[in-house]
Formats: structure tokens, sequence, C-alpha cells
């Protein structure tokens, strides 16, 4: 799941730090095992309506498609939110948002229109939204700087356990059920319930913790390199917009049509595909924690691009195999995954200095690849193969690879 700081590392700073930092060291981990999990529920939100509306893959696709699509919309609106009303608040609010777009699931479940789940799981991530935006300035805050990264990763470690367990539940709460309501929405209205009751509790509770109090400041940050010189005059940051982009495409389209993907290839029901999925998001828990180390002694552009390198070899060995050999190699491109996200991300925000806070607010927009790649690749399996429409992600792993070999330049200059 992709997860994008949005504040100056610099400009955030604790007020009343003799408060213990583990109420909200705790919070945070809540909140991205949330985020986690409901962003990666959508694979099995895509198969189940895709059978249960009888739509075709870019119709289906459309739970992610407005779903990542809210990225590029709120982003902006989100900050200025957050600006306003401080970090726990902006936490709270997220929580409630996301906990009222899954209360939606009832009247769409109701009702059984695809368009009114389609508008719940737009409201749903205008909530993931706000919590991001009001939640990552904690990591870095909390804490001594020069143990940031270790905090980041531990973080990001519970977030992608809760991608991991969302299509174990998934298969089982709803997949399982899909044949016994193939003219209802009953598998999805209760479940949704379910995680808004258990939302607006976590709301509840952040709301009547006391967190440290995070202030920031406009003027943080080096501005010796920059001084005069417009956000977009940085070459990294023009390249890794795009590579932020393609690469949530590439990650989001291939766990879209994974259940899909498996289903055709093993015969098999909707539900046992996706338990297969969880080895995918899992495989991005194994690969971060393993990231980790190698990026401590290894140039982080080259790391990139021979992860690029195993993910373009991986999707081509799946789509050119078959059965068991095609499922894992196509599962194995979550190792690949692990640490693109992160890598690009610090990459594109090297040097710019004073623009930090801008730098990040495009690459947060730049999450909407998500919405707009998945929907291409679902289009293209409309009227073509598999093999064709893996292609996508295919051509996305190689503009990232271009970025770790060429596109990113060690030079802090502008360009």
């Amino acid at each position: 799941m992709a997860v994008i700081s949005t504040t100056n590392q610099s400009s955030a700073t604790v007020t009343g730090s003799t408060q213990s930092y583990m109420p909200a060291l705790i919070s945070l981990a809540v909140l991205y095992f949330m985020m986690g999990f409901i962003t990666c529920l959508n694979d099995t939100l895509v198969p189940f309506f895709k059978k249960g509306f009888t739509l075709s893959y870019s119709q289906s696709s459309l739970v992610q498609f407005y779903f990542f699509l809210t990225y590029g919309i709120m982003s902006v609106p989100a900050g200025r939110i957050v600006s306003r009303t401080g970090y726990k608040k902006g936490m709270v609010l997220g929580f409630a948002v996301a906990a009222v777009g899954g209360l939606l699931f009832y009247p769409a479940s109701v009702y059984h229109q695809y368009v009114l789940f389609l508008a719940a799981l737009f409201v749903i991530a205008i909530g993931i939204v706000l919590l991001q935006v009001a939640a990552n300035p904690y990591i870095t805050a909390l804490g001594p700087a020069n143990t940031a990264s270790a905090r980041l990763t531990m973080i990001q470690g519970v977030g992608s356990a809760g991608t991991t367990v969302a299509p174990l539940f998934g298969a089982h709460f709803i997949l399982a059920k899909l044949e016994e309501s193939h003219a209802s929405s009953e598998a999805v209205r209760y479940p949704y319930l379910g995680i808004a009751a258990l939302l607006l509790l976590i709301a509840f509770i952040v709301s009547r913790l006391s967190l440290p109090v995070i202030s920031t400041t406009g003027s943080a940050g080096k501005t010796g390199q920059d001084d005069g010189k417009g956000v977009f005059s940085f070459r990294n940051l023009r390249f890794g917009v795009i590579g932020i982009f393609v690469y949530v495409g590439a990650e989001v389209s291939i766990g879209t049509f994974l259940t899909n993907y498996i289903t055709d290839l093993l015969d098999v029901p909707e539900n046992v595909a996706n338990n297969y999925v969880a080895f995918y998001w899992g495989g991005m828990l194994v690969g971060r924690l393993a990231g980790a180390g190698l990026l401590r002694v290894l140039p982080p552009a080259r790391v990139l691009a021979v992860c690029a390198v195993g993910a373009v070899a991986l999707v081509l060995l799946s789509v050119s195999t078959t059965g068991l050999v095609a499922v894992w190699s196509m599962i194995a491109v979550g190792l690949c995954n692990a640490v693109m996200f992160a890598t690009i991300f610090s990459l594109s925000v090297e040097g710019v200095g004073r623009h930090t806070t801008a730098a990040s607010g495009l690459l947060s927009t730049a999450i909407c690849g998500g919405a707009v790649i998945s929907y291409a690749q679902g289009l293209l399996k409309d009227h073509a193969t598999w093999q064709i429409a893996f292609l996508v992600p295919v051509i996305c792993y190689l503009y990232i690879l271009f970025y770790g070999l060429n596109g990113y330049k060690a030079s802090k200059q502008p360009v």
C-alpha cells in the first residue's frame, strides 16, 4: 500500500516532549493497519462486484478508480483541513469520515446499486487521505531524528500486516458467500458495517488520548541550493512524480486483477484464488524488512533498478507460463514492490530543501495512478488476453527502471 509523508521532516516538532510517545505510536500502528486493511480489501470487492453485477473487467476496476482518484482530488484540500484542525483532530476526522463510507454500504446493499457502492468507497477514500495527511508527520516527530527511519519501518510493517490480512478476511467473509448472494449484496453489508463500527470506536479512543502536539514552521528547510527556484525546477522530482504514478498504478493493477487471473489459471472459485493475494501483499512485508537492510549498504537508485528488472522478469514469466508457476511468479512481484515507493519518494525529494512540503503534495497527488492504470489494464483485458493486459504494469516497471538508472541524478542541483 502506498503511504506518503506530506510534511517536511525538519519542520515538525513536538511540544511537551515529557509526554510518553507510546500512546501516539500505538495509535499510528492501529491507523496504518486499518489503512492497509481497508485499501487492500478493494482487491476482494473487484471480483465480488464483477460477478455480482455481471460487469466487464474495466467496469469492476472502477472500485479502484474512484478510490485512488480521491488522492488526486483530495490531497491538497486534506492538507489545508489538517493545517486548521491539527493532526490529532485530523486523524479523528479521517476515521469518522471513513466510518461514514462504511455505513453507506448498508443502503448500497439494500438497493443493490453498483453506483452507490462506488460512492461509498469514494467517501471511505476521503477518510483514508485525511488519515495519511494527518498521521504521517507523527512518525518523524515522535522521538529522536536518528531513529525516525526505524519508526517508519516499524509502522509501515504494521500497515503491511493489514494488507496481508485483508485478502484472507475478504475470501472468508465476502467471496465465500458470492454464489449465495449473486443477486444481492448482503455479503458485503455486515463486514463493512463492522468495519464502520470499529472505525468509530477508534475515532472515539483517539479523541480521548492525550497525544503530543506537533507544531510546524513554514520556513523550515535548507534553502541554500534551491533559493529562488520553483518546485518544478528539480529533475529528480519531475521524473519522480511520474515514477510514483506508474508504481502505484502497477502495484494496484496487479492486486486488483490477481484474484480473477488466478481463478482463470487454476480454475478455482474466487474465494480460493483470493487467498493467494495475501501472499502478494505479504511479500511486500517481507521485502520491506529485507530491503531496509540492503538500502543501508547499497545505493538506493541501483536497488530500485534491480527491483524493477525483477518485477518485469516475473510478470513476463507469469504470462508466458501456466499453472502454479504462473501464479507464484506473479505473486513474487510483491517482493520487488516492497522498497519501490519509499525509494522513489526519497530520491524525488532529495535536495529540494524548502520545497519539501510542496514536493510531497505533488507525490501524494500522483498516487491517483492507482486509478488510471488499473482502469487501463481492465479496459485492455476486456478486448484482449491476460498476456496483453499485463503489459501495462510491465511498461510501468520499465519506467521505474529508467528512473533508477538515468531519470534520477545524484547531483542535488536543479536541472
